[in-house]
C-alpha cells in the first residue's frame, strides 16, 4: 500500500473509507437496482441486475423457502425410516451381499446390524410413522411429505454438505439460495432476499455453502447473528453519524458509477446497490432481529427467549423474514455427526430442534404462509443400518453410533405445493438400498425450483463457454409429491 495520499488506489479508498466497508458490502446484496432501471425477466437478466422480484417459468406453488440443514447428517433409522426387520436381527452380520464393493468412512470388516431402539408411531390423519423422538412434529404430520430415498455422490461430510447445497462435490458452485434468488428476485426492498443462520459450529465446508459461486456476488447468502451486531460491521463506528454514512454512500455510488461507466463490471453495479442496502438496513435489521416484541403465545409455541440464541430463536426470525418479503432463509444447526452414542445424543439434539421446526410449520399454517412458503428439512447423507462399534483405539464401543451412508437416507418437506401426509419411495428391509421411487440430489432439486415456478432446465447462467445449472445435466421432478 503506497504512503503517498495523491497516489491511493481506488481499492485503498475503500479500504481507508472507515465505515465497516467489509460487512457493508455484506457479501452481496441487491435488493433493487442502483439505477432505478426498470425490472427485468430472469431470462433477460444480467450480471448485477435488480434483485426486483421475477416472473416464473409457470405458475409457482411456493414464492418462499425455509431450508433447515442438520449439519452432521442425523440418523433416518431412529427418526423416520422404520424398519422392523432391522430391529429384529439386530446384532447379526450384515449379509455380505449388501457390502460388497461398498465404500465406508470408517466402517471396516464385517459389520453388525443395529437395530433403533426408539419407537415410532402412525401419526395424524393420514398414519405418517414418525419415531417418537420428534413428539411435536408427529402433530404435523399431515403437513409434511417424507422423502426416504434420497441419495447423494459424496459420502464425507465437507462434499456431501456441498453437493446437497449446490449440487457438486466441488466448491465454486451456486448454493440452491442463491440459484433461487437469481431467478426469482426478492420482495424486500430493504432486506437481504437471502439470508442465513446457524446454531453451533459451522458446517466443514463453511460458507461456500450459501456462496454465489460463479453467480454475480448479488446473489449469496448473507449470515445473520443472534448476538451482537446482527450483520458485521452494520452499525456505524464511534463518531460517525447517520447523516456522514449518508454522505458517505452518497459519495461512493458517485466513485463506483464513474467507474461503472468505464469499465462495465456488473460486480461495482452490485457494491453501489450493496452501500445503499446496508444504510437501510441500519433501520430494518434491528427491528426484525427483535423478537422481543412477539407474544408471550407464540415464545411458548416454539420455545424461544429474547436475546439467547437458540435454533429455536431462527425458526422465529425465518417466520419474521418470510413475512418481510425475504425469497429465502437457510438454517444450520451443529453437532448431528453421531458415529458414537447415537441413543443418547440423538435424542438431545430431536429435543433442541423438535419443537420449534414443528411450530415453524403451525404458525406459518395459522398465517396463511404455509400454502405459499416451501420448508424443507435434512442433512447431508444418511446413517448406516450397521452400528459402528469400534473407537478409535480399537476397543469395544460401549455407546455404538451409525457411520456415513450415502445411497438411502430421508428429508422432509412441507408447505408450497407439497402434498401432505405422505412419504415418497422404500428403502429395503435394513433401510441400506433403495427398492421404489429413488430420488438423486439432482432431483431434489429440480422439484423444489418446480415448486417454485422454476424449470430447472432453463435456469441457467453462462460461464466458462458453457451453461450452467443448479442440476448440471441431471435432474428429473417427482410429480408425486407435488399436489
Amino acid at each position: 500500500m503506497t504512503n503517498d495520499p495523491l497516489a491511493v488506489t481506488r481499492r485503498e479508498l475503500f479500504q481507508r473509507a472507515g465505515c465497516g466497508i467489509g460487512g457493508i458490502a455484506l457479501a452481496s446484496l441487491l435488493a433493487r437496482d442502483g439505477f432505478g432501471a426498470a425490472p427485468v425477466s430472469r431470462d433477460e437478466a444480467k450480471p448485477g441486475s435488480s434483485l426486483a422480484p421475477r416472473k416464473p417459468h409457470f405458475a409457482p406453488r411456493a414464492k418462499n423457502v425455509i431450508a433447515m440443514h442438520m449439519v452432521g447428517a442425523p440418523s433416518q433409522l431412529e427418526l423416520f425410516d422404520n424398519k422392523p426387520e432391522l430391529v429384529a436381527r439386530d446384532g447379526e452380520p450384515i449379509p455380505a451381499s449388501f457390502i460388497e464393493g461398498k465404500r465406508f468412512a470408517f466402517l471396516q470388516g464385517h459389520p453388525q446390524l443395529m437395530g433403533t431402539r426408539f419407537k415410532f408411531q402412525k401419526c395424524g390423519k393420514s398414519g405418517l410413522e414418525i419415531s417418537e423422538l420428534l413428539p411435536h412434529l408427529q402433530k404435523q404430520a399431515d403437513d409434511i411429505c417424507i422423502v426416504k430415498t434420497l441419495h447423494t455422490e459424496e459420502f464425507n461430510h465437507g462434499p456431501a454438505q456441498l453437493f446437497m447445497q449446490t449440487g457438486s462435490g466441488r466448491f465454486g458452485r451456486p448454493s440452491f439460495g442463491a440459484w433461487t434468488t437469481y431467478g426469482l428476485g426478492s420482495e424486500n426492498q430493504n432486506l437481504p432476499g437471502f439470508v442465513v443462520m446457524m446454531t453451533g459450529k459451522m458446517a466443514g465446508a463453511g460458507s461456500s455453502l450459501w456462496g454465489s459461486g460463479f453467480l454475480p456476488t448479488v446473489y449469496q447468502g448473507i449470515e445473520f447473528r443472534t448476538s451482537g451486531d446482527p450483520v458485521l460491521f452494520l452499525s456505524n463506528p464511534a463518531g460517525l453519524t447517520s447523516d456522514d454514512r449518508a454522505r458517505t454512500v452518497a459519495s461512493l455510488k458517485k466513485l463506483n458509477g464513474v467507474q461503472l461507466a468505464e469499465m462495465g463490471d456488473p460486480e461495482i453495479a452490485t457494491r453501489i446497490a450493496q452501500y445503499e442496502m446496508a444504510y437501510r438496513m441500519q433501520t430494518s435489521v434491528p427491528e426484525l432481529m427483535d423478537i422481543s416484541q412477539e407474544p408471550r403465545h407464540i415464545h411458548e409455541l416454539y420455545g424461544t427467549t429474547p436475546g439467547k440464541p437458540s435454533f429455536a430463536n431462527n425458526c422465529l426470525l425465518a417466520r419474521r423474514l418470510i413475512e418481510r418479503g425475504v425469497r429465502f432463509v437457510q438454517l444450520y444447526d451443529a453437532d448431528w455427526d453421531h458415529h458414537g452414542s447415537v441413543f443418547t445424543a440423538l435424542p438431545r439434539k430431536c429435543k433442541e430442534v423438535d419443537q420449534a421446526m414443528s411450530a415453524l410449520i403451525a404458525d406459518l399454517r395459522t398465517r396463511g404462509l404455509l400454502d405459499e412458503t416451501l420448508v424443507t428439512w435434512g442433512g447431508e447423507f444418511g446413517r448406516t443400518p450397521m452400528s459402528q462399534q469400534k473407537s478409535n483405539d480399537d476397543k469395544p464401543n460401549a455407546q455404538p453410533g451409525r457411520d456415513h451412508h450415502k445411497d438411502a437416507f430421508c428429508v422432509w418437506m412441507a408447505g408450497g405445493g407439497v402434498k401432505g401426509g405422505t412419504t415418497y419411495g422404500e428403502t429395503d428391509e435394513f433401510g441400506f438400498n433403495i427398492v421404489r421411487d429413488p430420488m438423486h440430489v439432482n432431483d431434489y432439486h429440480a422439484t423444489l425450483l418446480r415448486l417454485l415456478g422454476i424449470d430447472h432446465e432453463r435456469l441457467t447462467f453462462k460461464f466458462q463457454g458453457r451453461n450452467f445449472r443448479l442440476t448440471d445435466v441431471a435432474g428429473k421432478v417427482a410429480e408425486k409429491i407435488i399436489t
